[in-house]
This record gives C-alpha cells, structure tokens and sequence, in this order.
C-alpha cells in the first residue's frame, strides 16, 4: 500500500513549486480559529524552528461583529507553538449598506481588505490564507458553472494595487486531509466555523465537488493536478 505524505510533506511542496516562502519574508497569517488556518499556523511554527530559517510571521485574527470568538484552546495551542498572535475586531455588519445582501463571499473581501491594511501598515509583504485544495476546485465549480469561465483561486497571488501578495500553502492538501489531521492531533473539537456559511452558495458547490468526485480524495487530486495539465490546444 502506497503511503500517504504527510501535510508538512505537501505544503513543503507547494511553497517549493510555487515559491511561496523566501527568505526575508514578512508573513502575515490570516486565523479563523477554524481547522484549516490551525493547521497552516502550525505548519509555519513548525518552519519557522527548521535550520537557516529567513522568514517571520505572525498570526492575525479580523474578529467581526456577528462571527463566534476566536476559541481560547487554539489561542493556548498558538502560545505552545510560539505563534506570534492578535485578534482584531472590526465592524463588519455596520458595512452593510441598505439593501445590500450578506454573503460569505463579501465578509470576506472586508476581512481581506483588513488583512491587506495591517498588512502594508506593519511591514508585512505576503499573506498566507488558510484555502486547501477543496476550496480551490469548488471555486472552480462556482466560476465555470456561474460565470461561464474556467478559473479558480491560485497559490500566488500579487496584487497590482497593493506591494502584498497573497499566498495558499496548503493548495495541495485536500480537506479530507486536514480533517483527518487535526482529529489525529487531538484539537478538531477546539476549532470553530462560523454558521453563515450554512446559506452559502459554496455549500452547494461542496455538494457539487462530492457529486463528480464520489468522495473519494484520488479523483480530486487527479482534478487539482489537470488545473496544472490543461492541453489549451484542444480547447475551443
């Protein structure tokens, strides 16, 4: 039987292929408190501890208005590891304006804007969100069945209008992975999502990803891995 690689083995990859971290790297963490963003801090607290280390972090948590607090046990977790850590609290239902609807999809463009400001404002020149591949092939869905386009969220991404780039370490790593993971670790039950997502349209695009993959994590592997693979002479 075929051993399966271990987390740290595949975001080790992901920031070798797509020169995710270098050296003199000021690196802000984007923290929910859910299992994804965890795992990232604990990946980079990890690094951070290897030999010749040439990058710094730091851990941030936008705590908006209607979302549940950031929970004490992964706040424990981040002191045992050494993450350098701070929770913001922003005013993000009082943006709405009137007649606008809330979406998953616009708190979290407040959220990043707050990121990519604390960002520039304290030295940091990459952010690194917690997105898995999961969440990259269900955008993926969302864009070609909505918007009639084939793209997705990438692993490196330089702003034009900001000096900050963007960074998905954990873009190789399915979610099945990460759950697995985190129960091994003992702390699944300590993270939190936050409910809204509940009425989200990705949700639909998560059932969606289940449909044509059967579940199983091969075939969506073997999707994320034809995003690198596409034969644009055979397209229209």
């Amino acid at each position: 039987m075929k051993k399966e690689p271990k987390i740290s083995s595949l975001i080790d990859k992901a920031c070798f292929d797509y020169n995710l971290i270098e050296d003199g790297d000021r690196i802000l963490i984007g923290v929910s408190g859910g299992k994804d963003s965890t795992v990232l801090a604990e990946y980079f607290a990890n690094r951070a501890k290897r030999p010749f280390c040439g990058f710094t972090y730091k851990a941030l948590n936008i705590q908006s208005d209607f979302a549940p607090r950031f929970p004490i046990k992964i706040r424990n977790l981040f002191k045992k590891w050494d993450v350098p850590f701070e929770s913001l609290k922003v005013n993000i239902s009082g943006r709405v304006k009137e007649g606008q609807k809330m979406s998953c999809y616009w708190c979290s463009t407040q959220r990043r804007t707050e990121l990519i400001k604390y960002a520039m404002e304290h030295g940091y020149n990459k952010i690194a969100l917690g997105h898995h591949m999961d969440d990259i092939l269900e955008t993926l869905l969302m864009n070609v069945l909505q918007k009639g386009e084939f793209s997705t969220m990438i692993p490196s991404l330089q702003y034009e209008n900001y000096p900050v780039k963007i960074i998905r370490p954990l873009c190789y790593v399915a979610e099945d992975r990460i759950i697995k993971y985190v129960e091994e670790q003992g702390y699944k039950q300590f993270t939190c999502t936050c409910n809204f997502q509940d009425n989200s349209t990705r949700k639909e695009s998560k059932k969606k990803l289940k449909q044509l993959t059967g579940g199983k994590l091969e075939v969506k592997e073997r999707l994320f891995t034809a995003l690198q693979n596409i034969k644009m002479e055979y397209l229209p």
